[in-house]
């Protein structure tokens, strides 16, 4: 057995593991999950996937080169499902969706973006593989999702009315009000069937899951184009999100700083991309992979720590503003 292959068994069977774990250990509990208990499995997962990176360097004969890519990709990818998080949040809040229907949804928005970023993503390497000159257009890409991130407002992140499938479904389809507990996305009432508001977040989550998969076929392509690069570091990225949903939800607003660091990386992913039309520069960055790691590190941490020192003044000032 060669060790790709090797590697790939072990992906393989790390994915069956960790899912049934975090999709019936955390989600089936009898009490609620709180931000402790979700932290704890948070980092049981991303210590898994630094792990597999571990097992890359080790096991891979060009692992030194590999696992450096595959830790920079994961990074990026994580950062960016951590947004798609924020945004499933923003989405509950204002859809209303009980917090007892919230991880059906979580679980069903995971399933889905883990199809759609490996279908995507192989599209998006056979097309490049054909036509080398979309990695320009891509870096164009990343580059324009990295402004928009910075300059829009967070109450134009989502708006589910002008959301094309919401509008679709709720004209055609008829809706059924029910229980705000009830995690059903569809009743029979009367005779007739009815889909359920529940339904109608599925469909607004589905349509991010999709613009996430979108951006997530440059921002990998930017790092690597190796297929096993690729698709293990985006699958390790989803995996453990749903723990990591209840994290977020219980500190979201500790990373206030986050967003603006994920549109820094897409920046230098962009740029790097484009820069790379110029054969020395294309030809560094494949010998030294080490240096997306390290710069995708610094930008992550940075933007943590200043998240961390603004909740600091801003608890310092609210305490200092209270008679």
């Amino acid at each position: 057995m060669s060790p790709l292959t090797l590697l790939w068994w072990i992906f393989a069977a790390t994915v069956v593991v960790v899912s049934a774990l975090d999709l019936f250990v955390i989600t089936h509990r009898h009490s609620p999950v709180g931000v402790a208990v979700a932290l704890r499995w948070t980092g049981l997962w991303i210590a898994v996937a630094l792990g597999f990176g571990v097992a890359v360097y080790v096991l891979h004969p060009d692992g030194h080169k590999l696992a450096m890519l595959f830790i920079a990709g994961y990074l990026t990818e994580y950062s960016l499902s951590v947004d798609n998080l924020f945004v499933f949040i923003l989405i509950f809040s204002l859809m209303g969706v009980h917090e007892v229907a919230q991880p059906k949804l979580i679980k069903l928005g995971i399933y889905l973006s883990i199809v759609l970023r490996v279908f995507f993503i192989l599209f998006g390497i056979a097309l490049v593989e054909q036509f080398h000159w979309l990695l320009y257009v891509f870096g164009l890409l990343l580059i324009w999702t990295a402004w928009k991130m910075l300059t829009a407002e967070e109450s134009e992140d989502v708006k589910p009315e002008n959301n094309l499938l919401y509008k679709l479904a709720s004209k055609f389809l008829p809706v059924h009000e029910i229980d705000p507990q009830s995690r059903r996305l569809a009743i029979r009432h009367e005779g007739r069937w009815f889909i359920t508001p529940l339904f109608l977040a599925l469909l607004v989550i589905g349509s991010t899951d999709i613009l996430f998969a979108l951006d997530s076929i440059p921002a990998i392509m930017g790092i690597s184009q190796d297929p096993f690069v690729v698709l293990t570091s985006n699958v390790f990225a989803v995996l453990g999100l749903n723990s990591l949903f209840f994290a977020l939800r219980g500190v979201m607003g500790m990373f206030k700083f986050l967003k603006h660091g994920v549109s820094v990386i897409l920046l230098f992913i962009g740029t790097k991309m484009i820069a790379g039309a110029y054969p020395p520069i294309e030809e560094w960055f494949k010998e030294n992979s080490f240096v997306s790691l390290i710069v995708i590190g610094n930008i992550l941490f940075v933007s943590i720590i200043l998240s961390i020192w603004h909740n600091r003044l801003s608890g310092t000032a609210e305490k200092k503003s209270q008679p």
